[in-house]
């Protein structure tokens, strides 16, 4: 790589104004690119309201933080108004690739970094290493049916980075953390926010959960939840779903899992009732240990579930149950 910038990770602001988990996840695998494409300066860069404390996060996982304080992300919606400010910075700075996280805002940025800089963007990588001649990323395409390789031109463009994989790790020593400014004004039309609706779902959340207790289509309905949320209880795991459990109205949408929904890698996936649609595998393929329960012995999870126990759901689930009940107690 041979720009003056190398590599740029986007560190993007959670609700809170703390550093984004995603942007941990995308900070690790810099390092790692860096090192496969022969000791490229890895960059954070942190652009808000008040960047400070999220800079400093970001630090623990790269080497150098530029912070940039931006008051309009506060009531903005933030994919434009940061990509204005960071297409200054490329443009004085120059970085080879910039890397963000696949998720909403990162989706933003990347799209309206690319327009105002005429860089290419790899989206939702799932892997991405380093080459002599830049990265190249890995993209599970068709719903999870295929996967392809993909370069940028010249080695230099934004990547985006699918959740969960990566696992984060801190660096070996913290960065140091830099305010710096940029001229000009934000001539693109920022986006109000009018409103923020916080989600009300008492259930543990699938984003971080070791263990998932999931449930399909053959759960039967919303009281066939309550015992899926009994053994994720008994597990001290998660509640999560497939869409079609979604869109019937049996669970919120925010314990959706698989392609329209979250993309987990719990270490343990027990599959309550779930057939293992291509759209689904795409958003737990990577977990470490999955178990199925299905009636059908044909079922597509059948294919890459480390174990299926054919049975009926009900019963397996009050078995294991009482089991798991009485080992505690």
């Amino acid at each position: 790589m041979a720009g003056k910038g190398g590599i740029w990770v986007h560190g993007e602001l959670a609700g809170d104004g703390s550093l984004a988990k995603l942007s941990t996840e995308v900070a690790t695998l810099a390092r790692s690119l860096a090192k496969e494409s022969g000791g490229a300066e890895v960059t954070g860069i942190v652009i808000g309201k008040d960047p400070a404390g999220a800079a400093a996060e970001l630090a623990k996982y790269v080497p150098k933080v530029l912070t940039l304080t931006e008051p309009l992300t506060a009531d903005h919606a933030a994919g434009m108004v940061i990509a204005q400010r960071m297409a200054a910075l490329v443009e004085a700075r120059d970085p080879d690739v910039i890397l963000t996280g696949a998720g909403p805002e990162g989706r933003d940025l990347a799209g309206a970094l690319a327009a105002l800089t005429g860089r290419g963007v790899l989206a939702n990588a799932t892997a991405v290493r380093g080459t002599a001649d830049g990265p190249v990323a890995t993209h599970s395409v068709f719903g999870g049916k295929l996967i392809t390789e993909s370069a940028l031109t010249d080695g230099r463009g934004i990547i985006t980075v699918r959740p969960n994989s990566v696992t984060a790790e801190p660096a070996a020593s913290a960065g140091t953390v830099e305010a710096v400014k940029v001229e000009g004004s934000l001539d693109q039309p920022a986006v109000p926010v009018v409103d923020r609706i916080e989600a009300t779902s008492k259930a543990a959340s699938i984003d971080d959960a070791r263990i998932i207790v999931a449930g399909g289509r053959g759960v039967g309905g919303p009281d066939g939840f309550k015992l899926i949320e009994d053994l994720a209880t008994a597990l001290g795991g998660a509640v999560g779903a497939t869409r079609a459990a979604v869109d019937s109205g049996w669970i919120p949408y925010s314990q959706q899992i698989g392609q329209t929904g979250k993309i987990v890698k719990p270490q343990l996936y027990l599959a309550m009732g779930i057939s293992g649609a291509i759209q689904h595998k795409v958003g737990m393929q990577t977990a470490s240990t999955i178990i199925a329960v299905n009636r059908d012995p044909d079922a597509p999870i059948a294919d890459f579930a480390d174990m299926i126990v054919i049975g009926d759901l009900v019963e397996v689930g009050n078995a294991l149950l009482a089991q798991l009940r009485a080992r505690t107690g």
